[in-house]
């Protein structure tokens, strides 16, 4: 029989190997294992990396796991890496990953009448950067694609899953009064996403 800690090894190799996070049923299945129990595995191995301060630490997206390096490193890594190109958000992306990451699955039409103003290429981008995807059709009349956010969106808003977002209750009013913001590197949005989510709470934005 395999032991615990022989299974948990694997997982650290296959993470290493696998680059993109990796699914605990895809390793559960390598190993012969149910899936519960490899989400009980490596997020053991995700609390022992943190208890340990390890400079590579394990983040969970969605029921998927994968290596990163600990956000406290940053400078130094900085230091000796030569930056990529920064990908930014508009102020138009912002809010159109906002409608489609609190209203998906969402149609296009959907997202216009809640901007006021048509969002094809704006969606398209998002699409480009991988933040966006389709997500079937709709059954209204033409049936409409549907639109929400991926397993990359959640990478780089630091989230496990969506429902980690910050709670508001009407996207459109969020939407509707949000102060205009300076576009900002992708990684850093998420604190954009959570002023436009929270604009409501000042009642002179948007008078």
């Amino acid at each position: 029989m395999t032991t615990k800690k022989t299974i948990k090894a694997a997982f650290e190799s296959m993470m290493f190997v696998w680059g993109d996070p990796l699914d605990a049923k895809t390793a559960a299945n390598a190993m012969n294992i149910d899936k519960a129990q490899a989400l009980e595995y490596f997020r053991e191995l995700e609390a022992e990396y943190d208890e340990q301060e390890r400079g590579i630490r394990i983040r969970e997206v969605d029921g998927k796991f994968q290596f990163i390096t600990y956000d406290g490193n940053y400078d130094y890594i900085r230091s000796i890496v030569t930056p990529a190109k920064e990908r930014r958000l508009t102020q138009a992306a912002l809010e159109t990953l906002a409608i489609i990451a609190y209203k998906q699955p969402v149609t296009k039409g959907e997202i216009d009448s809640i901007r006021g103003i048509r969002s094809e290429r704006v969606i398209d981008g998002l699409i480009k950067k991988g933040l966006v995807c389709e997500r079937g059709r709709s059954n209204a009349v033409g049936r409409p694609i549907l639109y929400g956010t991926t397993d990359f969106f959640l990478t780089n808003f630091d989230l496990k899953t969506i429902k980690e977002l910050p709670q508001i209750e009407d996207i459109e009013e969020a939407i509707q009064y949000a102060e205009p913001l300076t576009p900002m590197d992708i990684r850093q949005t998420s604190l954009e996403l959570e002023e436009i989510a929270g604009a409501t709470s000042d009642p002179e934005v948007g008078s």
